[in-house]
């Protein structure tokens, strides 16, 4: 059964100063975003930086703290049941019943979905031929291959054709001729549905999505196309490496200019002996402080030897002064 959203004219997702918190520290700190209709975004950021957060609760599986969230014009807090009819979502850990076999999982969600029974066959085989899981349709899920189980997944969150499909890390710990398929029928998505798909790798968002939304500690540091982004970032660094190259630069006249002050030895090995040199001089004007104390207090019968002491610190101090 196709779902088709009530509001033609909205966009796909409008989130509004979204803030998710516990505990009162922020997981999701007042971010904003549109997704158009038919787009492949992709957010891209570490793990911990938010996006499984957003994405719950863009699913309406999370109650936001504050903020606004909008799927196809219908607010996901007050009207949540209506807002998961519009969504396939797959979760980061891919939730599979170990001993059902793919085809049967697949009608049995399709059945939950309310899918036509007139229908689901034919959307069935559709759809396992779109994932190609067709050779192992009657295979049991739980002796299925990583990439094969994270397809059943791809799977179950297109198969009753609704208009958004959400995706937390859907090629996370497959080979790399797996995540080529599954990126390849996220590809074949485009323009047929609004797909949100979530990673921490680069290429992984470079090569699928038409936008990338950068989040970092919960808020939005950056957001373009790939290419955008990339020519950013590319002149950003060119300008730090610039940057560097002049303060290197810098560092070796200076260091040039310290070898002509010592004599040609190396600034901190002159410096170094420079210290040890004052510390001998130092200890000896101490002692010579000390002795002409002690002469002058003994002549008046008056020598206190801490007194003695304490003029030989202060003459050492006054003569490095200088």
């Amino acid at each position: 059964m196709t779902v088709s959203p009530p509001d033609e004219s909205a966009p796909a997702i409008e989130v509004s100063h979204l803030v998710k918190a516990y505990n009162g520290i922020p997981a999701v700190n007042d971010i904003s975003f549109t997704v158009g209709r038919g787009e492949i975004l992709g957010f891209l950021g570490p793990n911990g930086a938010g996006k499984s957060t957003t994405m719950r609760i863009l699913t309406g599986y999370l109650p936001a703290t504050s903020g606004a969230v909008r799927v196809f014009g219908l607010p996901v807090a007050s009207r949540g049941e209506e807002v998961k009819r519009l969504i396939g979502y797959m979760p980061e850990n891919n939730p599979l019943p170990e001993d059902m076999r793919v085809s049967e999982y697949l009608y049995y969600r399709g059945r939950l979905k309310e899918v036509p029974r007139s229908r689901l066959s034919v959307r069935l085989d559709e759809v396992l031929a779109l994932c190609d899981l067709t050779r192992v349709r009657h295979r049991i899920i739980g002796q299925l291959s990583k990439g094969n189980r994270q397809r059943v997944g791809i799977a179950e969150a297109i198969l009753a054709e609704p208009p958004l499909i959400i995706m937390d890390e859907p090629t996370i710990g497959l080979d790399p001729h797996q995540i080529l398929i599954v990126r390849d029928l996220i590809a074949r998505l485009r323009g047929r549905m609004t797909v949100i798909i979530s990673s921490h790798i680069l290429p992984e968002i470079e090569m699928t999505c038409d936008r990338v939304l950068i989040i970092n500690r919960g808020q939005v540091v950056a957001q373009g196309s790939p290419a955008a982004l990339r020519r950013e970032f590319l002149a950003t660094n060119q300008a730090a490496m610039a940057g560097s190259d002049r303060l290197r630069q810098r560092n070796i006249d200076a260091n040039r200019a310290d070898r002509q002050r010592f004599g040609g030895k190396n600034r901190d090995i002159a410096m170094e002996e420079r210290r040890r040199e004052d510390e001998a001089r130092g200890d000896s004007l101490s002692e010579i402080a000390y002795q002409r104390e002690r002469a002058l207090r003994e002549q008046q019968g008056k020598f206190d030897v801490e007194k003695a002491r304490a003029a030989g610190e202060a003459a050492v101090g006054i003569a490095r002064l200088r």
